[in-house]
């Protein structure tokens, strides 16, 4: 079954969910909405109804849909689009159920979803369906005053936007739109040579910024748009396990550390992949549509760009083989240091509201495949390593302190013969009293609230440092972890190894901690999933602490804890079950 005929069955599929989900009481407030499995409840986000929306209308146009004008999905259509008017509220936008009450970006992710939905029926000519479009041309007309005013909270919500300006400039025509959109690309755009975008979400919001800057280029003929979405493309092509899962051990975003496939990258690799005619485009393109179960939420429904893309259902191209042995690291080479050395100078004093800096942007990191083995080295997150070999998943590595106290992110990372040195230094002080030219006059009277203090003008007194190195080595039989600090002074120190909840964990030196973590006193251990192990040597404890302050180890895994004190020069050792794994990055015949 090609990937096309493949689209059409998933979505006949979830298109009878989607009625099954649907309000039909026409007395609830609900009424034409499509609930949440979840929750019970119809939200007007473009994972909710709009996302079933744009299901049902891929499939009354299709001929090769069982729900081929089919008079009872359409009236469902008909009764989601109404819904949608009902909860749009006066200033156009809409809420999302999570938060952002009046979300300008949350109706953006419906605009670029629902003016594909209008395109397709409209385009269709079908007369039946024209009150539908109608209604769902009326709610992105109602979008606009928003669209033309509103704000983000985060990086990629400017590139949505953008191209919700854009496919509303290309159903009216008002200038202003464009306007609008040009302000926002103004602000440059935040993807490093290496195909970083800002919140490192491999997962999800990489997938996002590709495919809207896909939309935006089309739109407004800025073709410059795509090279941004090359890089990243061309980055994912080593953030992929053996098994197809993506790396997401880095992410800044709620992706962090959960499961996702490549099936956000099916719509953007295609697209890419027909225009340029690259190899390496189609192979994503290919792997990505292997891993769909659904046609997507919006504005990247797979089947919807098929249908409104004809050119997409053949291949220009024949696949290239994606990389399964190979050393590389991503933005080895990216100045982090000249920018970060720019804050200041930004005038924010670090902060913005209801997001972060991302001030990880850029930050390096290393991957190495070798057959079913799949190793990530991480700086300025909690972990700085992770590995997967075949079945058996070492999730994460973090080392944490007493000092700031918590997890220690590693800053800098230098390549070595056969791996890696990551450092981080962090430094702690005291603060003395307010100068009295800089006192405010709360200070002199009844009361002298401390917020109202201007702490940012203390002096910094007694301030200490606590400098971590890690040197990460891969060998013959699998890794070598050396974690050294020289502190006099007495620190509390974790080191923790976080495997999956597949697998069993055993060994001499095991002893139960809190839920989900054991010490690991001594001795070596190995954990065992799917006829795979990893096993490890050099367990410690050195004192009786099940967790440090503002360190939490996840309650669905199997955590092990090595206590240390400083000064410590600790070495483990990491073995791997495989015959075919080679340290040199090649597979064994």
């Amino acid at each position: 079954m090609d990937i096309y005929d493949k689209l059409v069955s998933i979505n006949d599929h979830w298109v009878q969910d989607g009625m099954e989900h649907q309000v039909m009481d026409s007395e609830s407030r609900f009424h034409g909405g499509v609930t949440d499995p979840v929750n019970g409840i119809a939200w007007p986000s473009h994972g909710g109804t709009p996302m079933v929306m744009a299901l049902w209308a891929s499939a009354l146009v299709n001929e090769d849909s069982r729900f081929y004008h089919d008079r009872e999905l359409l009236l469902r259509l008909e009764q989601s689009a109404k819904y949608m008017l009902r909860f749009q509220h006066g200033d156009g936008t809409i809420s999302p159920p999570w938060t952002n009450m009046h979300s300008p970006p949350d109706t953006a992710f419906v605009v670029s979803g629902l003016a594909q939905v209008y395109e397709l029926l409209d385009g269709h000519g079908w007369e039946p369906a024209r009150q539908a479009a109608e209604d769902i041309r009326t709610f992105l007309l109602r979008t606009i005053p928003a669209l033309l005013t509103g704000g983000c909270h985060t990086p990629n919500h400017r590139w949505v936007i953008t191209a919700a300006l854009g496919f509303l400039y290309k159903l009216t025509g008002q200038p202003e739109l464009k306007e609008r959109a040009e302000q926002w690309l103004a602000e440059g755009i935040d993807c490093t040579e290496d195909g970083e975008w800002t919140e490192r979400s491999n997962g999800i919001y990489n997938a996002v910024s590709d495919i809207v800057l896909i939309y935006a280029a089309e739109l407004f003929d800025k073709p410059e748009l795509l090279e941004p979405v090359r890089r990243n493309l061309r980055m994912m092509a080593y953030m992929i396990h053996p098994d197809g899962e993506v790396v997401t051990d880095y992410s800044g975003r709620q992706d962090f550390g959960s499961t996702f496939d490549m099936g956000n990258y099916f719509l953007s690799a295609k697209l890419m992949a027909s225009r340029d005619r690259e190899p390496l485009f189609a192979a994503i393109a290919e792997l990505a549509g292997e891993a769909l179960k659904h046609p997507g939420g919006l504005p990247n429904n797979a089947l919807l760009g098929l249908l409104l893309y004809p050119e997409l259902r053949s291949c220009p191209v024949e696949p290239a083989t994606l990389p399964d042995n190979y050393k590389v690291v991503v933005n080895g080479g990216f100045p982090r240091e000249r920018y970060l050395s720019g804050m200041e100078a930004a005038g924010h004093g670090g902060r913005i509201y209801h997001s972060r800096l991302h001030p990880d942007y850029g930050a390096p990191v290393a991957r190495h495949r070798s057959g079913a083995t799949s190793a990530t080295v991480i700086t300025e997150t909690n972990s700085f390593f992770a590995l997967r070999h075949g079945a058996a998943r070492l999730l994460a590595v973090q080392l944490a302190t007493s000092f700031e106290p918590g997890f220690v992110k590693l800053k800098r990372l230098e390549e070595q013969e056969n791996g890696y040195r990551l450092t981080a230094t962090e430094k702690k002080g005291y603060y003395g009293p307010v100068a009295e030219r800089d006192l405010p006059e709360t200070a002199g009277g009844p009361v002298s609230p401390w917020y109202l203090l201007p702490h940012h003008l203390r002096e910094v007194t007694h301030e200490q440092q606590h400098q971590v190195e890690i040197e990460l080595t891969e060998n013959v039989t699998g890794w070598r972890i050396r974690v050294r600090c020289g502190q006099p002074e007495m620190l509390l120190t974790q080191i923790s190894f976080v495997f999956s909840k597949e697998g069993a964990l055993t060994g001499e030196g095991l002893e139960p901690a809190a839920a989900g973590t054991l010490f690991w006193k001594e001795g070596t251990v190995r954990f065992g999933a799917g006829g795979d192990w990893i096993e490890l040597d050099g367990g410690v404890h050195e004192h009786r602490a099940k967790s440090l302050n503002n360190t939490s180890y996840p309650a669905d895994c199997q955590t092990l804890i090595v206590n240390l004190t400083t000064p410590y020069d600790k070495t483990f050792d990491i073995r791997l079950s495989r015959q075919d794994y080679r340290h040199d990055g090649r597979r064994e015949d």
